[in-house]
C-alpha cells in the first residue's frame, strides 16, 4: 500500500527536457545492456547486510512528510492541533524508520509499538488536559500509519479527548470519511495528499502542486483542505518517500553520501540500477536520475517495487543501487 501510494506520486512530478529526453531512449523493463554512450567505469555492487539512502540534495522527489489532517469542524479547540503537534515535534524519519522496525520486524503491535515510543519520546509531556469529547483516529491498512495513528491517540488522551483508532483501508475510502467527519484525525503524508486533493479539486489532468519543497507542499496542501473542509497541523521532520540506497559497505568504499556524490563518482558502465519495471520510464526513478543528476547507468535490473527482491539484490551484490522508501524498517540502524 505505501509503495503504491508512493509511485501515484512519482507520476505527477514535473522532470526536466532532459529527463524526457532520457526517458524516450529507457527501453522496456528487464535487464538492459549497456547503453553505447554510458562513461567508462562506474561503481560495481558491493553486498553488505545493511542498507543506507542516499540524500536526495536536489530534491528529485516529491517531499511526503507525515502531517495531521483534521475535519475542519472538529478543530475548535486549539488543545486538538497542539496535541497532534507535539507528535510532529518529536518524530524524525529515522525515528519512523525504529517505529517500522518494531512492528515490521521485531513484530510489536503499532499499540504497543507506539505506546513504548510515546513513554520514550516523552509524546505527553507538556499536554495541557484542556479539552473533553469523543475522536475517531483512522488509520490506512499498513502498520506505519496504524503506529501512526496510535500516537496520535496517545496525545489526544492526553489532552482530555476520549480517542479511539480505526483502520479504514485506502485513501479513496478514508478521505471522503475524514472529510463528513466520521473520522476525525488521520495521519497523512504531505506531497501525497496534496496531489489527490489537487486531482480531486481541479481535476485529473491539474498541474501538480506537491514538490521537493516542503513549505510550498505544505502551503498548497492548506489551500486545497479549506476547499474540502480539513486543516492540518504541522508536518514532521519524518518522511515516508521514495529514496535509492545502497549498502553500507558500497557507501564506504566509494565514498557517497549524496545522489550527486553518486554521479560524480560512480556514473557508468558498471552501476547498476534495481526497481520496479516501470522504472526507467518514470520521473522519479531512472529518468529523473538520468535527467536531474545527470546519471548514466549500465544496466537496470527490473525488481519489485520499493520490496524485498530489491532489498535482497542490494545485499547481495546484485545492483549499486536500488529503489527504496525512506521509512523502511531495514533502515534501522543497528
Amino acid at each position: 500500500m505505501r509503495t503504491a501510494v508512493r509511485l501515484t506520486v512519482g507520476l505527477l512530478l514535473a522532470v526536466t527536457a532532459t529527463g524526457v529526453a532520457a526517458c524516450g531512449k529507457a527501453g522496456s523493463s528487464g535487464t538492459k545492456a549497456p547503453p553505447s554512450n554510458a562513461a567508462a567505469g562506474g561503481c560495481k555492487p558491493v553486498a553488505g547486510d545493511k542498507l543506507v539512502v542516499l540524500n536526495d540534495d536536489k530534491h528529485l522527489q516529491s517531499v511526503d512528510n507525515v502531517i495531521p489532517a483534521v475535519n475542519a469542524k472538529a478543530a475548535t479547540s486549539p488543545a486538538l492541533l497542539a496535541a497532534l503537534d507535539k507528535v510532529s515535534s518529536v518524530l524524525s524519519t529515522d525515528k519512523l524508520i525504529g517505529l517500522n522496525k518494531a512492528t515490521d520486524i521485531d513484530r510489536k503491535t503499532p499499540k504497543a509499538a507506539a505506546e513504548e515510543f510515546a513513554a520514550s519520546a516523552k509524546v505527553t509531556d507538556g499536554i495541557q488536559k484542556a479539552a473533553s469529547g469523543k475522536l475517531v483516529v483512522g488509520s490506512a491498512n499498513f502498520t506505519e500509519s496504524q503506529t501512526l495513528a496510535e500516537l496520535y491517540r496517545i496525545a489526544l488522551a492526553a489532552a482530555g479527548y476520549d480517542a479511539t483508532t480505526q483502520t479504514i483501508g485506502n485513501r479513496e475510502l478514508y478521505e471522503p470519511a475524514l472529510e463528513k467527519g466520521q473520522i476525525q484525525v488521520f495521519p497523512e503524508y504531505a506531497g501525497t495528499l496534496t496531489e489527490f486533493l489537487n486531482k480531486k479539486v481541479n481535476g485529473a489532468n491539474a498541474t501538480p502542486l506537491s514538490s521537493g519543497d516542503l513549505d510550498k507542499t505544505v502551503t498548497a496542501l492548506k489551500g486545497l483542505g479549506e476547499k474540502v473542509g480539513l486543516v492540518f497541523g504541522k508536518p514532521a521532520e519524518a518522511a515516508d518517500q521514495n529514496a535509492f540506497a545502497v549498502t553500507t559497505a558500497f557507501a564506504d568504499q566509494n565514498g557517497v553520501k549524496t545522489l550527486s556524490d553518486f554521479a560524480s563518482k560512480c556514473s557508468g558502465k558498471d552501476t547498476i540500477l534495481g526497481g520496479p519495471p516501470e522504472c526507467p520510464k518514470r520521473p522519479f526513478c531512472q529518468v529523473g536520475l538520468e535527467g536531474t543528476y545527470k546519471i548514466q547507468f549500465g544496466q537496470f535490473k527490473s525488481l519489485d517495487s520499493a520490496g524485498p527482491q530489491t532489498k535482497n539484490a542490494l545485499k547481495t551484490g546484485v545492483i549499486s543501487i536500488g529503489l527504496v522508501l525512506s521509512s523502511d524498517a531495514e533502515l534501522a540502524a543497528g
